[in-house]
């Protein structure tokens, strides 16, 4: 863990009494991974990270609110699509104390204070990520690309192919060849 990342926050001012609090209030570049295949936060992109740290009994309770921009290509048409992320985290943040452990489990899926820092990093991304939509579309009734030539759909609503049904195609050539005669 760099200590310096604007992603991690000193709890040493909280201590470990119970009930103490500090708020967050950061505006923060997004590192990078913060994506999909198809739709992500660029990397630098801004987050406004908001929220509190509360001690607790455990740990640490991390409750924080994020939001940024997410870039990606919409599914059907290939267009550019910007979407609002909005997204609510609360996680524990368990001491790196093994006595002071809640589950007293060192398998366990909560996150860990190590010393007195907390790294949201992870938990933000994970977070981010699960909000982004799995089918970005540039909008609801987007009609896509043309699956034969590769048309935009919606420059022309009536654009259409003849199609030959396979079982007659080797019929259609008997009607352009030349008669003999």
């Amino acid at each position: 863990m760099d200590s310096r990342s604007p992603l991690v926050f000193d709890t040493l001012e909280l201590g470990r009494r119970a009930g103490a609090m500090v708020r967050i209030n950061r505006e923060i570049p997004a590192p990078a991974e913060f994506s999909t295949e198809v739709i992500g936060v660029p990397e630098g992109t801004i987050l406004d990270v908001q929220g509190r740290l509360e001690s607790v009994s455990e740990g640490v309770l991390a409750t924080v609110v994020v939001s940024t921009n997410a870039l990606g290509e919409c599914s059907r048409c290939l267009d550019p699509v910007h979407v609002p992320v909005t997204v609510e985290l609360q996680e524990l943040y368990e001491y790196d104390d093994p006595g002071m452990r809640a589950s007293g489990d060192e398998d366990s899926d909560l996150y860990r204070l190590e010393g007195d820092y907390l790294d949201l990093e992870p938990a933000l991304r994970d977070a981010v990520v699960l909000a982004l939509p799995r089918v970005p579309l540039c909008k609801d009734d987007c009609l896509g690309l043309c699956p034969q030539c590769g048309m935009r759909m919606e420059a022309e609503p009536g654009h259409a192919h003849t199609e030959l049904d396979p079982r007659w195609a080797a019929l259609s050539g008997l009607l352009d060849e030349p008669k003999e005669g």
